[in-house]
């Protein structure tokens, strides 16, 4: 990784978006470890960056918030924002006839909207670069039906939609707009399903891990992954299949 910059990846204290900030960081970015509440997890995840001989900084913002989110994506010593990771994500399950008002704006906001902020935020820097990566966390949830998931899937669903549209509109500056959907991770979002019926229905037999979203994400956010824009990569075991 030669090009100036720095990597941003939101909700990052633990699970997949600690295991990208360390993929990114492994792979020579500088990284910002955004959390909102879990200052000792996300400094562990800076710890364990510094520790194998990578740069990191932890950086507290709510992603609800658009002015912490400005704050959190402004240009630092390492240059602008040029790679995000929108990682940070809320649940709040129940059945449609049952989900609050407030059940579903909050996962709306958080899931959705943030991501669209965030991007927003991003953008300028980027195409003034004429190179950016923009890399959305989505679920296999946004495409395949979950029963009690109204408001989790419709924003997943969204980002898929946001991720696809964006990445037209900026694919000439260089910028490469692209959505992650993991199936079922694990971690602390989903101990209370593990070991249940679809866990058995996975093909490659075996619950992932965050590292196997985060391999895809740095994939993405590399030279590489140039011409791989619009896309929704599925990291799933073959689940949807």
């Amino acid at each position: 990784m030669a090009r100036e910059g720095v990597a941003v990846v939101t909700g990052a204290s633990r699970g997949i978006g600690a295991a990208c900030a360390e993929a990114l960081a492994e792979a020579g970015w500088p990284v910002r470890v955004n959390y909102r509440a879990d200052e000792a997890g996300a400094r562990e995840v800076v710890a364990r960056i510094e520790a194998a001989g990578g740069r990191a900084a932890a950086v507290r913002a709510d992603v609800a918030d658009p002015e912490a989110l400005q704050r959190l994506l402004a240009p630092g010593e390492e240059g602008p924002v040029v790679v995000l990771v929108n990682n940070a994500g809320l649940r709040r399950d129940g059945l449609a006839p049952q989900l609050g008002d407030e059940d579903w704006e909050q996962v709306i906001d958080v899931n959705l909207g943030a991501v669209f902020r965030a991007t927003r935020a991003a953008l300028p820097a980027m195409l003034r670069a004429r190179f950016g990566r923009v890399i959305n966390i989505a679920s296999v949830v946004g495409p395949q039906a979950n029963a009690g998931q109204a408001n989790y899937a419709a924003s997943k669903a969204g980002v898929i939609g946001f991720t696809k549209t964006v990445a037209v509109e900026v694919a000439r500056r260089g910028v490469t707009v692209n959505a992650v959907c993991p199936g079922l991770i694990e971690t602390a979002l989903t101990a209370e399903i593990l070991g249940g019926d679809l866990e058995q229905r996975i093909p490659a037999r075996r619950v992932g891990t965050p590292h196997d979203v985060a391999a895809c994400v740095r994939f993405l956010a590399s030279e590489e992954a140039s011409y791989v824009t619009g896309t929704t990569l599925t990291v799933d075991g073959g689940l949807s299949a």
